[in-house]
C-alpha cells in the first residue's frame, strides 16, 4: 500500500513536470526559450521514472538497465540542447566563426 502510494507520487511528480514544460513549450515564443522548457523534462522526469520502477520492481536487471538509460539522457541532454541552440543560430545569423573573422578584421584596421 505504501509502496503503491510512493510509485504513484513519483510518477505523478514526473507527469505534472511533462505537463508543466510542456504548457512552457506553448507560451514561449521561439526556439532558444523553449529549449530551456525540455530541460526538465529529461533531468527530472526520467529519474523520477525509474525511482518508480526501482520501487516497484527493486534492483534487477530491468532497474540497472532503466538507471543506465536515465545516466545516458542526463550526461547527454545538455550536449544536444547545445547543438541544437548552435544549429538554429547558424541557421538564423549564419556561422558565428565568420562574423568573428569580420569583428577581429575591422579591429585591426
Amino acid at each position: 500500500m505504501i509502496r503503491d502510494l510512493v510509485i504513484g507520487i513519483l510518477l505523478g511528480t514526473a507527469a505534472l513536470v511533462v505537463l508543466l514544460s510542456s504548457l512552457g513549450l506553448l507560451v514561449m515564443r521561439d526556439l532558444y526559450q523553449r529549449l530551456h522548457y525540455v530541460t526538465p523534462i529529461s533531468l527530472i522526469s526520467t529519474p523520477l521514472v525509474a525511482a518508480a520502477l526501482t520501487v516497484r520492481e527493486g534492483w534487477d536487471e530491468n532497474t540497472a538497465a532503466a538507471w543506465l538509460t536515465v545516466a545516458f539522457v542526463v550526461v547527454v541532454a545538455p550536449y544536444v540542447s547545445h547543438a541544437t541552440i548552435r544549429a538554429a543560430r547558424i541557421r538564423d545569423r549564419g556561422d558565428w566563426r565568420e562574423t568573428s573573422r569580420r569583428e577581429q578584421r575591422r579591429t585591426e584596421r
